[in-house]
């Protein structure tokens, strides 16, 4: 929606729906709730990757705005989840130019593929999609300006930057392996 009436943005402020909204080279992308598969999903990956992230000296924060350099509030996105460096951080606004890794918990007809070309220019190394119903992860690598799946013959996809595995098993669950464990969700 190019210029939506304020009426609409004042009302979705007042129910907090605008704290999934995003806007793209200017244009506002209103995203519905998410799911409560999705969030749940969600939650137990921040909580699994939390402790790797800081072990590793990063942050990660749960659906907080990723704003492209320069755009002012005109170009940003929410993933679900973010790991970056504290420099990248700003309090008043979310992560400011690049974060080293999103997750993007998928939902029905969501636009998180098409978040690719925005995440490119940001020169974010890794993205990793889940699909909460399936638990199949997906985990995209930055290479020559676009992205690459990275699986292995077992359908398993190893981060670098978090040096964890994510694969799908039995039940279905997403395995998360670290160094020190893994953990299934």
């Amino acid at each position: 929606m190019l210029e939506p009436p304020e009426e609409l943005l004042a009302e979705r402020r007042r129910k907090g729906a605008d704290r999934w909204d995003e806007v793209w080279d200017g244009v506002i992308h209103m995203v519905p709730p998410p799911t409560g598969w999705h969030q749940w999903v969600g939650t137990h990956l921040y909580d699994a990757l939390g402790p790797v992230a800081r072990g590793l000296g990063l942050e990660i924060t749960y659906e907080t705005g990723l704003f492209r350099s320069g755009s002012g509030d005109r170009d940003y996105r929410v993933p679900d989840i973010a790991v970056y460096r504290i420099e990248q951080f700003s309090g008043e606004r979310g992560i400011e130019g690049r974060a080293e890794l999103v997750v993007e918990v998928l939902s029905p007809g969501d636009e998180s593929r098409e978040k690719f070309g925005f995440y490119a220019t940001c020169g974010i190394p890794e993205v990793l999609l889940v699909d909460p119903k399936t638990r199949e992860p997906e985990l995209y690598v930055l290479r020559n300006g676009g992205y690459f799946i990275l699986k292995d013959e077992r359908g398993a996809a190893h981060s670098s930057v978090l040096d964890v595995t994510f694969t799908r098993v039995d039940g279905p669950k997403l395995r998360v392996s670290t160094p020190s464990g893994s953990t299934d969700i």
